[in-house]
C-alpha cells in the first residue's frame, strides 16, 4: 500500500524529471544539436505535435515541427536561453511548463568579425509534456514575445 509519503516523492521525482526534459530542450537547441532534439518530440505522425515560434503560424504534426527547428538552426550562428519564472503542472501524464525564456541570440559574422551583432528578446512559452515508455516528451510548445516600452513614448511626450 502506498502513503502519501510515497505519492509525494513520486510526484516530485516526475516533476523533476519533467524539468530535466525542459532544460534538454533549450539545451539541444544551444547547441544546435538537430538529432537530440528531434528525440525529445513524441515520436509517430499519429499523435500530432504543434508548435507556435514567435510571429509565426501554428505548425502542426512532427514532421513540419522538426523542420521550423532546422530552418532556426541553419540560420542562427549562436543562441543561448536563460529560463526564468519556470512552473510546472502535472495532472496524469501530462505535464505543463510555463516559463519566460530570455534569449541572446546572433546572426552571422559581418565583416570578418567571429560573430554578428548579437540581440536580446523576451518570450513566455509554454511546453506540454506527454509520458512515455521512453520518458516526457515534448507534444507541444508556444512562444510568444513579451512587448515592453521603450521609453520612446515617455520621451516624445514631455514638454521642452
Amino acid at each position: 500500500m502506498t502513503g502519501p509519503r510515497d505519492e509525494h516523492a513520486a510526484a516530485a521525482a516526475d516533476i523533476a524529471a519533467v524539468e530535466q526534459a525542459n532544460t534538454a530542450f533549450y539545451e539541444a537547441m544551444e547547441r544546435g544539436d538537430f538529432e537530440e532534439l528531434s528525440g525529445l518530440w513524441l515520436p509517430g505522425e499519429d499523435l500530432t505535435v504543434s508548435c507556435v515560434h514567435p510571429g509565426w503560424p501554428v505548425l502542426t504534426g512532427r514532421g513540419e515541427v522538426l523542420r521550423s527547428y532546422a530552418l532556426i538552426m541553419a540560420n542562427t550562428e549562436y543562441i543561448q536561453f536563460f529560463l526564468t519564472d519556470v512552473g510546472v503542472s502535472m495532472t496524469g501524464d501530462t505535464a505543463l511548463v510555463t516559463c519566460t525564456e530570455n534569449i541572446l541570440s546572433g546572426g552571422p559574422a559581418e565583416d570578418g568579425n567571429a560573430l554578428g551583432p548579437l540581440v536580446g528578446q523576451l518570450v513566455v512559452a509554454t511546453n506540454v509534456f506527454r509520458r512515455t515508455p521512453d520518458g516526457w516528451k515534448l507534444w507541444s510548445h508556444h512562444g510568444s514575445p513579451v512587448l515592453t516600452e521603450t521609453g520612446e513614448e515617455e520621451d516624445e511626450e514631455t514638454p521642452s
